[in-house]
């Protein structure tokens, strides 16, 4: 019997439990990691995730679009976590000398100074939760695995990995 062409591709028991284990395990990552973050540095996963990745960026700057991309987030949701960061005090934003119609984002020396605080026991809650239950060849599966998933989602590559 042909399946018609509109018919869903429905998952079967095991997809299915697969997809369960999946879905759970991120949206229950995401948040241990919040919980963490806020615990112990009053931030979000985000905000930490805007501030680590200006820490790595040339000179702790880079442009609001672009920082928006690498951390998964719209320009309009960044801009108003980087507002909030502002009134922190750990980072400002500036119009782009290159051209003007973009803006800076620009990790201050305080802001550097709450990466390098919040760091440690984010890393170790990384590792706790997500490297230590995992032998080394689970981990390199993983990382396959997400590289893959990433590639189906964003084909083009512009998402980070």
């Amino acid at each position: 019997m042909a399946m018609d062409a509109h018919e869903p591709r429905w998952l079967n028991a095991e997809e299915q439990q697969t997809w369960l284990s999946l879905a759970a395990m991120v949206i229950n990552l995401s948040n241990a990691l919040d919980t963490q973050l806020q615990r112990d540095a009053q931030i979000s996963h985000f905000e930490y995730q805007v501030l680590a990745t200006l820490s790595e960026a040339s000179e702790r700057t880079m442009r609001m679009s672009e920082l928006a991309v690498l951390t998964n987030g719209s320009l309009s949701r960044l801009s108003h976590v980087v507002k909030r960061l502002e009134k922190q005090g750990w980072v400002r934003r500036t119009p782009d000398p290159e051209n003007g119609r973009y803006t800076l984002a620009v990790l201050t020396e305080t802001g550097w100074e709450k990466v390098v605080a919040t760091a440690p026991g984010h890393v170790e809650e990384v590792r706790s939760l997500v490297f230590d239950p995992l032998t080394k060849a689970q981990q390199r599966t993983l990382r396959t695995i997400g590289q893959r998933v990433n590639q189906a989602i964003d084909p083009t590559g512009t998402c980070p990995e």
